[in-house]
């Protein structure tokens, strides 16, 4: 395997989407690059918190064993029924004209000699528009920049979905499809992540559980504040590290080029 790229929506998608996934195939000896369309916040670039969460990113990808990062520039789109508009000094990711973003993302799998991409399911999870994004550009680029195998990071729907029931992850934000004209028949909530029987691949990240966690906690301004999810990543990243192995410790990928119907199968393993 060349170099792998990973492209994720903000920064700590990485440590949550595939962390355990990325430090593995660093000790293993792999380049690993991470590139992030957004600087995570949803003001302009010269806003402080911008450059804090790309610190944050750093800090993860170094406790990840990660060679480079890179963002490319896009601003945070949101999450929900609101659409921001675009900031003076950039574009909304999930606004961003599809071959532009993707021929950046091509430039760079090409000058990496990536044979790997790591981005995310169709459903962008739990349908973020720039998680989806995510998924649009990284199929384009891959395509533009040829010989590359695109894996895509998920989960089983069934399992979250029993999560979200009992109230484990209530705090999930509920999935929104783009706006539809009025009138329009919509989905309140589209279904989340992907069903288990099309899952290709699941890798076991057990022994990267204390990168992972430090990737996770490099991430400090994601940590603070009252809403659920920041103490849903307060309670993890206080977890010991085998706790943190057991509920952390596998990470789920679709494949493409895979055939329907094919064995649920370990991606990788990991070096003895």
């Amino acid at each position: 395997m060349g170099s792998v790229v990973a492209l994720h929506a903000h920064p700590d998608d990485e440590a949550l989407w595939s962390g355990g996934t990325l430090a593995l195939l660093a000790a293993a000896g792999h380049r690993v690059v991470i590139v992030v369309a957004t600087d995570g916040h949803l003001g302009d670039g010269a806003d402080p918190e911008a450059g804090v969460r790309l610190a944050e990113l750093r800090a993860s990808a170094a406790a990840l064993g990660a060679a480079r990062v890179e963002c490319l520039g896009y601003a945070d789109s949101g999450h929900g029924s609101s659409f921001y508009p675009d900031p003076a000094d950039r574009q909304r990711f999930a606004r961003a004209d599809l071959d532009e973003a993707a021929g950046r993302l091509a430039d760079l799998l090409r000058a990496e000699n990536a044979s790997v991409l790591l981005s995310y399911d169709a459903r962008g999870g739990y349908g973020h528009r720039d998680h989806v994004r995510v998924h649009e550009v990284g199929a384009r680029a891959a395509e533009l920049a040829g010989g590359v195998r695109v894996l895509e990071a998920t989960l089983p729907r069934e399992t979250v979905e029993r999560l979200v029931r009992v109230g484990r992850l209530g705090a999930l934000p509920r999935p929104r499809g783009p706006r539809r004209p009025v009138g329009e028949p919509t989905e309140p909530h589209p279904p989340m992540f992907t069903p288990r029987r099309e899952i290709a691949y699941r890798v076991d990240v057990r022994r990267y559980a204390r990168q992972k966690r430090a990737a996770l906690a490099a991430h400090a301004s994601q940590l603070a504040g009252p809403r659920a999810p920041a103490r849903l990543r307060r309670y993890a990243v206080r977890l010991p590290v085998p706790l943190f192995a057991v509920l952390g410790g596998r990470e789920y990928f679709n494949d493409p080029a895979a055939t329907p119907g094919s064995a649920f199968l370990d991606l990788f393993t990991a070096p003895g």
